[in-house]
């Protein structure tokens, strides 16, 4: 089958109750009630390496944004069976504080990254309130250090992580948000992160409201929609509907298989 992976999605908080304007710029004027916000990190798996997309947030960070903290990710990979210590690569989609949190706690790993995120986060955008955000100064500190340490490779658009997982930059939410594409047995899965919160943003073409560049964000689902090749081939980065559909993969941490197809189709 060529260089193809298995791959994982765990759930570390939930965000609940949500109103249809926190998930979509433009919502539908008829929706009454919003899906909870989950989050999740991302473990590709195969060939003998283990490769983490994002390390979620800790708990002063659930605190301080008054989020639900189920489980930190770092203690969900290890009742996954996955040490912190053994992660030798791993992908951060962007800089967001759900998405660049724990960066302290994989010792020996290299850091995979678009260049325009790393600008941008410590650009002069950040001299804006509202851009800012949803940046932790801690985390951009600390990839800052990864940077002065060596352990950070930088991309500029398209890149290879390792044969078969590759990461594409599409910008939108934030200017150097990348997707993840990976080889799988059912064939190439995208990993969206936050390019696509939920399904519907994509399928109704309705962006989530936290956004940098809405041109941007409309032409990344169109690579998202590319790059998978099959509607059922793209991973929203916060949507409930993944942990319905797709198969549970242990019983020890709330985790599902990505590789498997889901038990229900959006193809039309």
């Amino acid at each position: 089958m060529g260089n193809v992976y298995e791959i994982y999605a765990l759930r570390y908080a939930t965000m609940s109750p949500r109103t249809p304007s926190m998930n979509f710029l433009a919502p539908d004027p008829h929706d009454s009630a919003a899906q909870d916000l989950d989050y999740f990190v991302w473990l590709i798996r195969g060939h003998g390496r283990e490769i983490l997309v994002d390390t979620g947030f800790n708990a002063e960070e659930a605190s301080a944004r008054a989020r639900k903290l189920t489980l930190n990710p770092v203690d969900a990979l290890e009742r996954f069976g996955v040490a912190a210590s053994s992660i030798r690569d791993v992908i951060v989609t962007h800089l967001h504080y759900d998405h660049a949190g724990n960066l302290d706690r994989f010792p020996n790993a290299r850091f995979h990254l678009q260049e325009r995120e790393m600008a941008y986060a410590t650009g002069r955008c950040m001299c804006n309130g509202l851009l800012r955000h949803p940046f932790s100064v801690e985390h951009v500190t600390q990839m800052v250090r990864h940077v002065y340490g060596e352990r950070v490779t930088f991309y500029s658009g398209d890149g290879e992580v390792a044969p078969g997982v590759t990461v594409h930059r599409v910008g939108g939410h934030s200017d150097g948000l990348q997707v993840v594409k990976v080889e799988t047995a059912r064939g190439a899965v995208v990993l969206a992160s936050d390019a696509a919160h939920y399904y519907a943003n994509l399928q109704r073409r309705s962006p989530f409201p936290i956004v940098y560049n809405v041109g941007d964000m409309a032409q990344g689902w169109e690579t998202i929609e590319r790059l998978a090749g099959h509607p059922d081939r793209f991973i929203p980065g916060h949507d409930p509907i993944v942990t319905e559909i797709y198969p549970r993969a242990s019983d020890k941490v709330d985790a599902w298989a990505l590789h498997l197809p889901p038990t229900r189709s959006f193809a039309k």
